[in-house]
């Protein structure tokens, strides 16, 4: 009798605690403390405020250059300048990354200062700006040029300015501001980016903009820069149904997924990091680097299409080498995303930096578009192209490209008008703060890249009917 009242009693206290428990974890969550902004005399919620919607429209504006205004204090220009000479003189590399080639040494970000940053006749406060980029960062530094990219992040110095918590730009949190390196046509980046996404691939928004900077006596113009938009903070939030899967930014040897390359230190996770496990990019490389390619070939697409979107990376590749994207996967080891879709459970390429597009490029050039000259050492395109069906896939989306959106009567007419809305401002750009030398070179470099649309699609179309 006892043991069985010892047995009830125990299943009522379990109960109670089980009861208990649930009442706790579904308490309401207690809202946010009220930040107060009175001190901020343009902080409005649709301007300022985490709760406003991404405001596209404004943002990235497609029929005007933006005027963005940007004051740093000296002291922190400085220290900025030192901080960045310290980076690129003591590892020889480059920032967030290796230094161009595999095995290279990995050095850190560049710092972080407060910034005021302007547009429209108002002001974000103490908005955190740091410089970016890679080789195209050391280069422009190291040559004396001042028109460097940077980074912005809108809430980067709310712990040390309680009252900006949560501060955005029309919604977006961080944006980048990419100086058009070795692009005298200043237009590159953003038609890539426009021409990817047009293909029906996730690449960011893009629009063009003017920068002045004030370090202290006055605001320089520093040119023509390219608004892009954050890769991590809203393309996967915009671009896709959800937002909470894992975002990785492959950098250095790991990048290729050739065998033997494998590291998580260069498997750069943006989201999710608390719970990093690096499981889904390992899982491509198990099967990319598997046996079974060559002993069980219907197996191995079998696995490799349960863990990564083969069809979206046989369209990327066929848009990328048809602009002649060199600074790319096949070429280097950087420059893109892989995102675990949650609605497919499918890592998906992102594309990402296309200032280097059409032009037949350096470092040995652009892909070819058979790629036979690709290798193992790029298992991706090498292993994938080698599969008839794959490579059919491929060749359709080459067809595609040029027939849908590489169209040369459709790119030259949004040349002409970039050219109309670029031209008083690239002609305004001024020594030091350019990659111009003259207003003739801008003048040429829109009128190449009208000849390159022309060539490319001629080049296709005897590749394809060859």
């Amino acid at each position: 009798m006892r043991n069985y009242l010892i047995i009830i009693a125990a299943i009522l206290i379990f109960n109670l605690s089980a009861c208990n428990e649930d009442n706790f974890t579904n308490e309401p969550e207690k809202e946010e403390e009220e930040i107060d902004n009175t001190n901020y005399t343009d902080w409005t919620d649709e301007t300022h405020s985490k709760s406003a919607d991404l405001n596209y429209s404004v943002v990235f504006n497609q029929n005007k250059v933006l005027r963005f205004d940007i004051k740093i204090s000296t002291e922190d220009w400085l220290n900025m300048q030192s901080d960045l000479s310290s980076i690129l003189g003591s590892s020889g590399g480059r920032p967030g990354g290796p230094g161009g080639g595999m095995g290279a040494d990995v050095s850190v970000d560049p710092m972080w200062v407060p910034c005021s940053f302007r547009f429209n006749d108002t002001e974000w406060y103490h908005v955190g700006i740091r410089y970016k980029g890679n080789s195209s960062l050391k280069s422009t530094f190291q040559s004396g040029n001042n028109k460097l990219s940077f980074k912005l992040d809108f809430d980067q110095f709310e712990d040390d300015y309680p009252e900006i918590k949560n501060q955005r730009f029309y919604g977006f949190k961080q944006l980048n501001l990419k100086n058009n390196f070795d692009d005298m046509s200043l237009m590159r980046e953003k038609v890539g980016a426009d021409l990817f996404r047009q293909f029906g691939l996730a690449s960011p928004q893009t629009a063009f903009c003017e920068v002045y900077v004030d370090i202290g006596n006055g605001p320089q113009y520093y040119g023509v820069y390219t608004l892009v938009e954050e890769v991590d903070d809203s393309v996967i939030k915009s671009q896709f149904i959800s937002n909470s899967g894992n975002l990785y930014k492959p950098d250095g040897a790991a990048a290729t997924f050739a065998s033997g390359t494998f590291d998580t230190g260069e498997m750069e996770i943006k989201t999710n990091e608390d719970s990093a496990t690096y499981s889904d990019v390992k899982a491509l490389y198990d099967i990319i680097n598997s046996q079974e390619r060559t002993t069980n070939t219907e197996n191995w697409l079998t696995n490799l299409e349960a863990v990564f979107n083969v069809n979206m990376f046989l369209k990327y590749l066929a848009a990328n080498n048809i602009i002649q994207n060199w600074d790319t996967y096949g070429r280097m080891t950087h420059n893109y995303y892989l995102y675990n879709n949650p609605e497919t459970g499918l890592l998906t390429w992102i594309p990402w930096d296309n200032n280097e597009a059409f032009q037949d490029g350096k470092q040995g050039g652009a892909l070819s578009l058979s790629m036979t000259e690709v290798g193992i050492n790029w298992p991706i395109i090498n292993y994938l192209i080698q599969q008839e069906e794959y490579k059919a896939t491929y060749e359709m989306y080459l067809q595609k490209f040029v027939d849908e959106i590489f169209i040369p009567s459709k790119m030259i007419s949004l040349y002409s008008t970039y050219y109309d809305l670029l031209k008083e401002y690239a002609y305004a750009e001024q020594p030091g703060y350019t990659f111009i030398r003259t207003d003739g070179d801008f003048d040429r470099a829109v009128e190449i890249l009208k000849t390159h649309v022309q060539s490319r699609n001629s080049v296709v179309n005897n590749f394809l009917n060859k």
